[in-house]
């Protein structure tokens, strides 16, 4: 048996207590196509341990998009190849299904065993963090608590709607002052609020990353352009990576790391979009 069919299989503890039947599959899957070893972390230490501990094994996480992250961002240095059964809720999983993992644990643990390595570009940030997808600045605000309308407040407003006609509400649009900068280029100071900022890894670019600023008003067009870093500074802000909300921070330098990973999909996936 070769070293490519000896597997390092890293069940995430959230999986085994979300959905322990998924994960008994893909392990009887994984054992019956190959030398799999089953590892159990119970922290993200131990996590981190079985993966340093691989030797020449193939780490496969069975996990979500969170236990997908946690092994890039400790296997990219090395630009180690991984696969992911994709155990949880599809809200949970959606950076998983965009990169093209097949939906059902039983087709992801086939894949593992007869898929291809693709490899991905992804873009490292200045404390080690990693973003496979889509990087947003600043990070939508999450609902208040206690948005709910009550019995009460429902009443007043049917009350106010046949007492007079009801006025669609303008809905305000916040603003940011951040300074970006895309391979040294300045692409918005913070005299020139902006309503967000986007990037994403570009497919095939060679290591570029395509990032948009929305300026703040309703008649300006979005600025595009394609580059290798993104600097992005200002009071503090926080950002959304890959789903995850992570700051508040004032400066974060973004650079794209061509073939930074390698992910194990279908042989005939399409590249994800």
């Amino acid at each position: 048996m070769s070293d490519h069919d000896q597997l390092l299989v890293i069940v995430d503890p959230v999986a085994r207590r979300s959905d322990g039947e998924s994960v008994r599959i893909a392990k009887d899957v994984l054992s019956a196509g190959a030398e799999a070893k089953i590892c159990l972390p119970d922290s993200p230490e131990e996590f981190s341990r079985a993966l340093s501990r691989r030797g020449s094994r193939r780490p496969v996480v069975l996990g979500d998009d969170r236990a997908l992250l946690r092994a890039v961002a400790l296997l990219h240095r090395d630009r180690a190849p991984l696969a992911l059964v994709p155990i949880g809720p599809p809200d949970a999983l959606e950076v998983a299904y965009g990169l093209g993992v097949p939906r059902s644990a039983v087709a992801a643990a086939r894949t593992v065993l007869d898929g291809a390595v693709r490899s991905l570009d992804l873009l490292v940030d200045d404390s080690g963090g990693v973003v496979l997808g889509d990087l947003r600045l600043p990070a939508l605000p999450a609902p208040a608590a206690g948005s709910a309308p009550s019995v009460w407040g429902t009443c007043r407003s049917l009350v106010r709607t046949l007492v007079r006609p009801a006025v669609p509400p303008v809905p305000s649009v916040p603003v940011h002052r951040l300074r970006v900068e895309a391979d040294g280029v300045l692409l918005a100071d913070v005299d020139a609020p902006v309503a967000a900022v986007t990037a994403r890894p570009v497919d095939g670019g060679g290591g570029t990353a395509e990032v948009t600023v929305h300026p703040a008003g309703p008649a300006a067009a979005p600025r595009r352009t394609v580059a290798g870093t993104l600097t992005v500074s200002g009071p503090d802000f926080r950002y959304r990576a890959d789903g995850r909300v992570t700051g508040p921070v004032r400066r974060r330098t973004w650079t794209v790391r061509a073939a930074g990973w390698g992910l194990t999909l279908p042989r005939d996936a399409d590249p994800p979009a």
